[in-house]
């Protein structure tokens, strides 16, 4: 059985936390870069970014799979899994909501008399607030989880 250094794993952990905010970033300025290209938008340039994107946010949860599988290991760190595993389940889906919410904007963009783009739009954005929250609160419970550990 491996002997984990849950403060190294804990810092890995959070670095690859802060990746993501910075790959999200990227991906919405790219996409408000392309937003800018409209009405004829430039869907090539737009395209690289989220193959760029889409690579980065996989080895950023290939990493953090690993981390999990690591301290599932251990009895001990149980919870402390747990608590990576929900906040990896809840930014999968922050990803597909925010490709989703992205959609929609070019959509009610295109289309600004559909209020059924306006409205969708405006559902999925409630549902990427309430995910955030949920990651936020999961972040303060592995926080929580790996404090008797990392001191």
């Amino acid at each position: 059985m491996e002997c984990v250094n849950v403060r190294q794993t804990m810092k890995q952990f959070n670095s690859l936390q802060e990746q993501r905010v910075h790959t999200y970033q990227l991906f919405q300025e790219g996409f408000q870069a392309y937003l800018d290209t409209g009405p004829n938008y430039n869907f090539p340039m737009f395209q690289q970014l989220v193959h760029k994107v889409t690579e980065m946010f996989k080895n950023i949860s290939d990493q953090v799979i690993e981390i999990n599988r690591i301290l599932s290991a251990e009895p001990r760190l149980a919870a402390l899994a747990s608590c990576i595993s929900k906040i990896q389940d809840c930014e999968k889906d922050k990803l597909e909501l925010t490709a989703r919410e992205q959609i929609l904007t070019q959509n009610t963009i295109d289309h600004p008399d559909s209020d059924e783009y306006k409205e969708e739009l405006k559902q999925v954005k409630k549902q990427l607030r309430t995910t955030i929250d949920k990651i936020i609160e999961y972040l303060e419970e592995q926080k929580y989880e790996s404090e008797e550990f990392v001191q």
